[in-house]
């Protein structure tokens, strides 16, 4: 069911700060940016690493792709699983939350529009 690790999600409290870190300091290329200031970059190939700074900081959140969210959903949660909220669409795909029991938290995503900010200019 999972296919592999898409994103790691990092919490920023200074995202200009982290931005220029990502890319400076690290040598990261930036992959794409988008308006609610996350930003992914490549900095070993893929899992990308993308900075936030609307998750708390620090902390991190894997997000694993799958290839159908909802028939993922309902396979999890007949084995006792639960989702931390509601579907939510980014620009390239469907995720939905969830943590597990000591807290940590992930992510699923149905990659259903792969690479669309970066084939639109936004990196």
């Amino acid at each position: 069911m999972f296919k592999r690790i898409a994103y790691i999600y990092n919490g920023t409290s200074d995202f200009d700060g982290g931005r220029a870190f990502y890319e400076d300091v690290l040598g990261a290329r930036k992959v794409w940016e988008f308006g609610a200031r996350v930003a992914a970059f490549d900095l070993c190939g893929e899992p990308y690493l993308l900075i936030a700074d609307h998750m708390k900081a620090p902390s991190k959140r894997l997000i694993y792709e799958v290839d159908d969210l909802d028939a993922a959903v309902a396979t999890l949660k007949k084995r006792g699983w639960e989702p931390a909220g509601r579907r939510f669409e980014i620009p390239d795909a469907p995720c939905m939350n969830f943590r597990d029991r000591s807290g940590n938290e992930y992510a699923l995503l149905e990659m259903s529009r792969a690479r669309i900010l970066e084939e639109h200019g936004t990196g």
